[in-house]
């Protein structure tokens, strides 16, 4: 779960950065504050529809090839990883306030800064999942550390008859007199 939680944050930050700057260098597509949402439509297409859309293309893609090299399996990668930045990017066009004009410049260029930005996401993925979650386990460690601190019993020798006997004045506002007195009855 911390992994799944690291991975969806941190890709959602990247896709807000990669949003703001297709808007930026872009005329033709317009993104603004919308960029928050459809940072989110983005990160959650990619997350739950990414993986299963390659794995599809990917079957079909198997099938057609005899012999493969490696070049030509990155390029059927990336080329497949395209495709599925192409719907992403048109699923987050109609699912949020990202305005587009014309159809090259607004759909066709944009997801190929996706995929660019999905390369370089990829290369610093997971270094960031890493330092993320030493982060997280060495703050965790030592939050268990102090309760572990609070809880455990002191091992200080038992307390003199006076000290026994001025903790329970503390919590009942009586005397040993008046206690004894109280016993009595």
């Amino acid at each position: 779960m911390k992994n799944w939680l690291i991975r969806a944050v941190s890709l959602y930050v990247f896709n807000v950065v990669v949003l703001l700057l297709i808007g930026l260098l872009m005329r033709s597509v317009a993104v603004g504050w919308n960029a928050l949402w459809a940072a989110v439509i983005l990160t959650l297409a990619t997350l739950a529809l990414k993986p299963t859309l390659l794995k599809a293309f990917r079957g079909a893609a198997a099938k057609s090839t005899g012999s493969r090299t490696k070049i030509g399996e990155k390029v059927v990668q990336y080329v497949l990883v395209f495709v599925v930045e192409l719907i992403v990017w048109v699923l987050t066009v109609l699912l949020s306030g990202v305005n587009v004009s014309g159809w090259f410049w607004g759909y066709v260029l944009p997801p190929l800064y996706l995929l660019l930005a999905w390369v370089i996401y990829d290369q610093i993925d997971d270094r960031i999942e890493a330092k993320t979650g030493e982060v997280i386990g060495s703050v965790s460690a030592r939050v268990g550390r102090r309760n572990a601190k609070a809880s455990a019993p002191s091992s200080s020798p038992s307390p003199s008859p006076a000290a026994k006997a001025g903790r329970d004045e503390l919590n009942d506002g009586l005397t040993p007199e008046q206690r004894r007195m109280l016993d009595e009855l």
